[in-house]
């Protein structure tokens, strides 16, 4: 996870802390929290931060779902954590560094943003995404009611996808 995390997904390791958990049976736990993003070209949590645990502790157990989608019961495509790209260089830029790593990559123009997908260690997908236009009068406008309707109306035009794969023979993570 450290390695996705710093060299896939280009975050900063700036802090951990170790702890004893709650309860009488000895446990710890480490809590990592990354960077996401810089601030005047330094590391900090200014721009957003996740963080993950590691824990020891016999009445937890070492044996427990981490993947958001297939602890729910889900497809795996379901839930995913995403992450701003301010500028479509910065998106090329993560997709660059994924295809060189070995990485397939889902890549979808939505028509207001743009995407690139793959997933983590633990089977999480993750995101970066860069915003292409502001939304318009009428999206703003019926984005509420389409969130409360029972069966929305389809949108007109579905998202472009394109899968890249990686030119060279490293493992892929998916």
């Amino acid at each position: 996870m450290h390695r996705f995390y710093t060299e896939v997904m280009g975050f900063t390791l700036v802090k951990v802390n170790a702890a004893p958990t709650p309860g009488e049976h000895g446990g710890w736990a480490k809590h990592f929290f990354y960077a996401t993003g810089l601030n005047d070209g330094k590391a900090s949590g200014d721009n957003g931060m996740i963080a993950f645990w590691e824990i020891h502790d016999t009445e937890i157990g070492d044996q427990f779902p981490v993947d958001i989608n297939a602890s729910a019961g889900l497809p795996w495509w379901v839930n995913h954590i995403a992450w701003d790209a301010p500028t479509m260089e910065d998106l090329e830029r993560h997709l660059a560094n994924w295809l060189a790593r070995g990485i397939t990559v889902t890549d979808i123009d939505h028509d207001f943003c743009r995407s690139i997908y793959t997933r983590d260690p633990s089977g999480n997908v993750v995101e970066f995404c860069h915003t292409l236009r502001d939304f318009t009068a009428e999206e703003r406008g019926t984005a509420e009611a389409r969130l409360h309707s029972e069966k929305p109306a389809f949108d007109r035009e579905s998202a472009k996808v394109t899968i890249h794969r990686p030119r060279t023979p490293a493992a892929a993570s998916s």
